[in-house]
């Protein structure tokens, strides 16, 4: 039985892992550090990838995992973030040549809520919104057992769906995207412009306070922090409810450090979410849940995606 490759490409680490295609854990594992600012980033990977490659037996093919923007159709990284080295990158055609196997790349987001489609959380749905909130926003949207990728490839960029017009400030650049308001680092923003205007906390003012600082000073009812996380649950719920009305998933599955917080931020989200959906048909029904793969979403998505594409798997 042919072996599926995984790699998942991040800004601090690359992994691999071999899969047999009747097991969920991997043949062999292999991690690095990814170290983007110095040079010879493809031939560590290339060596990751050689490190969990089985001798003698039979790859069908390689899944890749990366930050975007990528093409999945052509397998070109556009311009993954803090990683310049594979910027107009032809990664998909470059694995393809050296290895001799078909090779599939999507953005590391999407592969993580295909993941938990095939097998996690979203086991049993046919139509699976995933979001990650974390240093940022991103999402992987199933339509009837399908992964949404779009014209370009740059379809589920849940992220940076417009929740405040003219609003606050994104990482991308424009103004008013859903990352700007509930991603960790928008959490710390928040905390920070108000404690510079003078509002009353026990956090001190620190361009490194995280959002994990903030959330505990939230459990120890510091009223700064409460409505740090209040704000981001609120805006989380107006993204999510033009998601619904967009998608129509039966599913909802919450990934990323931010979203472990629990009712801290998903009590303001529940309320918002219920205000600003138009009709209550989309939450009948409707499953919300936390993602259960953790750090290992990524490798199985890679590996989905690789299945996928070459009809060994029935989605």
């Amino acid at each position: 039985m042919a072996m599926i490759v995984a790699v998942d490409i991040g800004g601090t680490h690359m992994r691999a892992a071999s899969y047999s295609q009747d097991d969920i854990k991997p043949i062999k594992h292999q991690r690095i550090r990814t170290l983007a600012s110095e040079p010879g980033g493809f031939e560590r990977l290339l060596g990751v990838i050689e490190d969990v490659w089985v001798q003698g037996e039979t790859v069908a093919g390689i899944g890749i995992g990366s930050p975007g923007p990528l093409d999945p159709h052509t397998g070109y990284l556009l311009a993954p973030p803090n990683n310049p080295q594979f910027h107009n990158f032809a990664l998909g055609q470059k694995l393809a040549e050296h290895f001799g196997v078909k090779t599939f790349l999507d953005n590391d987001a999407n592969l993580a809520g295909l993941a938990e489609y095939r097998f996690g959380a979203g086991k049993g749905h046919r139509f699976v919104l995933y979001l990650t909130v974390s240093t940022g926003v991103g999402g992987g949207v199933i339509l009837d057992d399908k992964l949404l990728q779009g014209q370009h490839g740059l379809a589920a960029e849940l992220g940076h769906i417009i929740v405040e017009p003219n609003g606050a400030l994104c990482g991308c650049g424009f103004q008013g995207h859903l990352e700007a308001y509930s991603s960790g680092p928008a959490i710390s923003k928040y905390v920070l412009g108000e404690i510079e205007s003078g509002t009353k906390s026990v956090l001190k003012r620190d361009v490194n306070l995280s959002a994990k600082e903030i959330a505990q000073a939230a459990y120890q009812g510091d009223e700064l922090a409460i409505k740090a996380y209040q704000r981001a649950g609120e805006y989380l719920g107006i993204g999510v409810a033009t998601m619904l009305h967009s998608f129509d998933p039966s599913i909802v599955i919450f990934g990323g450090g931010v979203s472990q917080v629990g009712n801290l931020l998903f009590d303001s989200f529940n309320v918002s979410l219920r205000k600003h959906v138009f009709h209550p048909r989309y939450l009948e029904g409707l499953t919300i849940t936390t993602a259960q793969l953790g750090d290992d979403a990524g490798l199985l998505g890679a590996r989905a995606l690789a299945e996928m594409k070459l009809g060994i798997s029935k989605n």
